[in-house]
């Protein structure tokens, strides 16, 4: 992915504020410690003046003097961090707190876009700040089971309830999410309307967002849409970037696959996307409502092939969790009036 020059300069300044900021809180921090423990301040200018007096040595070829000079910094390093320990100060209190670790606010490492910088890119050319927002409510810190069904049969041979097969499936969420760098695994979401496809995908980003992977969301017709605008030429330099993070992106979500206009035609650049991004081990979620059988009959036989032969297949099961929802507020707020009315 490539941004245009004022799209770069503008995210550009994004860090730069960030770097402004980490200095300003470390300042702070500073300024605290020296109040409350007077000391730490002459220990932090003998501890610099002296290491500039070692450096000063062994550009002299002094190595005795600058061994010396080595003692001194040990003992002198020792005091401070027995003072800072009794001030009661977590150990790293005055270093720098950084947004993100891995490129120290600087949007690279080793010369390379570090994997914040990337997923930058991806809100500013895709428009997916609403995607945070989203997050906060649909994750997995926020997923309940209180919607499933402990009476409803969905493997009658193993006779797993609704509610103890979903337990499974959000668990082996978790453990996708927690293993997704040794693992990049593929997966398909079907199942009908409110089954819970889309928080379940929702719940793996927020995951993978929060430890700086590179997650693209897009729906079927968003992803279909930046396809034929490619291949008709339209938007230009932009098309084709946003077209490039579709392949590039270290996760690439397509939800409601079926709900996009179909033809051959975007059946094979369907078929190039996935293909290409699993030949280069860059790992895919789709969630559809449309089963096995008709996804057969929707899409091409190559392309269902390469989805049953390297996609994990998740069924959901059950009525639209999102109906339930709604009734159980509707039933909440009339037991409320009801109490009202009995105190009036």
């Amino acid at each position: 992915m490539a941004l245009n020059n004022s799209q770069y300069d503008a995210l550009m300044r994004v860090y730069q504020k960030r770097q402004r900021d980490d200095r300003h809180r470390q300042e702070e921090r500073i300024a605290e410690v020296y109040r409350a423990l007077p000391q730490m301040e002459r220990y932090d200018r003998e501890i610099s003046a002296l290491s500039v007096e070692r450096a000063k040595k062994l550009l002299d070829g002094d190595e005795r003097g600058a061994a010396q000079c080595m003692r001194q910094l040990e003992e002198l390093r020792e005091e401070r961090a027995a003072l800072f320990s009794m001030g009661g100060f977590p150990a790293d209190y005055m270093e720098m707190d950084y947004t993100c670790p891995q490129c120290r606010d600087t949007g690279y490492v080793n010369g390379r876009k570090c994997r914040c910088f990337r997923q930058a890119e991806i809100r500013l050319l895709y428009g997916q700040s609403n995607l945070e927002e989203v997050l906060k409510r649909e994750n997995f810190s926020a997923f309940t089971f209180d919607y499933y069904d402990k009476d409803l049969i969905v493997n009658e041979k193993k006779q797993i309830s609704q509610y103890d097969y979903m337990k499974a499936v959000a668990e082996e969420c978790r453990a996708y999410a927690a293993h997704f760098d040794e693992n990049r695994r593929n997966l398909l979401f079907t199942g009908s309307t409110g089954t819970g496809k889309t928080f379940l995908t929702n719940c793996i980003a927020a995951e993978l967002l929060e430890r700086g992977e590179a997650v693209l969301y897009l729906t079927a017709p968003e992803l279909f849409q930046i396809i034929s605008d490619r291949r008709f030429e339209r938007g230009g330099e932009e098309t084709e970037e946003k077209y490039r993070g579709i392949l590039e992106c270290d996760l690439l979500i397509i939800d409601d696959l079926g709900t996009e206009l179909n033809n051959s035609l975007e059946n094979s650049e369907l078929f190039y996307c996935v293909n290409d991004r699993a030949l280069k081990g860059r790992a895919v979620i789709i969630s559809t409502n449309l089963s096995m059988s008709e996804l057969r009959s929707c899409y091409s036989e190559r392309l269902c092939s390469r989805i049953i032969s390297s996609y994990q297949i998740i069924q959901l099961f059950g009525e639209d969790i999102r109906i339930k929802k709604k009734i159980g507020r509707g039933a909440r707020i009339s037991t409320r009036r009801d109490e009202h009315a009995g105190r009036t």
